[in-house]
């Protein structure tokens, strides 16, 4: 029986803690702390327990906006037995996204041609993985910019073309978490 995302979370901190996410500088506290609220932003938002897992680990390897990492790309399997194999794909399509190629591509049709930013490679995520992958942002870029007004003014803006464009692809709370966080940002009617 698969045990539920909150009741592995107590384990999961434990790992990241020994990795050092409690001692690695974040906007808003240490990479735990946000790890943390990412975590609770999508349990608040009714993902599933997988997703929310993933979000508590989705920067273990690093990703195209945060250069450190508490496990290298070789040691997935080491992930993979803590917080299970759909969790830790999800960590991977996090943490592997060439965010350069793949954000203009979300909402412009699907499928979502997806390019990974370690081997280069380009594929094409299953919807639900893509859906998760946008959710997961959605969390991550939100509490950052709740915790860096600098990072706010500056990607204010594009996030908030991303996620309306991306639309579909959040769940409703998702969604409404961003338009009321970042309607600031919206582009004005008549431009």
């Amino acid at each position: 029986m698969q045990r539920s995302a909150p009741a592995r979370w107590p384990h999961v901190e434990a790992f990241l803690c020994v990795r050092g996410a409690d001692r690695m500088p974040h906007p808003g506290g240490t990479l735990l702390d946000h790890l943390r609220r990412v975590a609770r932003l999508l349990s608040a938002w009714g993902a599933e327990p997988g997703i929310q897992l993933a979000g508590l680990c989705h920067a273990a390897y690093g990703t195209d906006g945060f250069d450190g990492s508490l496990l290298d790309t070789a040691e997935r399997e080491v992930l993979t037995e803590l917080i299970g194999d759909r969790a830790e794909a999800l960590v991977y399509l996090y943490a592997s996204c060439d965010r350069t190629a793949v954000y203009p591509r979300l909402g412009a049709g699907r499928p979502v041609v997806f390019r990974d930013r370690f081997t280069s490679r380009e594929h094409m995520p299953a919807e639900a993985d893509v859906r998760a992958l946008v959710e997961i942002t959605a969390a991550n870029e939100l509490d950052v910019l709740a915790h860096n007004t600098e990072l706010a003014q500056r990607h204010g803006p594009d996030l908030y073309r991303l996620f309306a464009r991306s639309r579909e692809l959040l769940s409703a709370p998702a969604w409404n978490a961003c338009a009321g966080q970042l309607a600031r940002y919206a582009p004005s009617r008549g431009s």
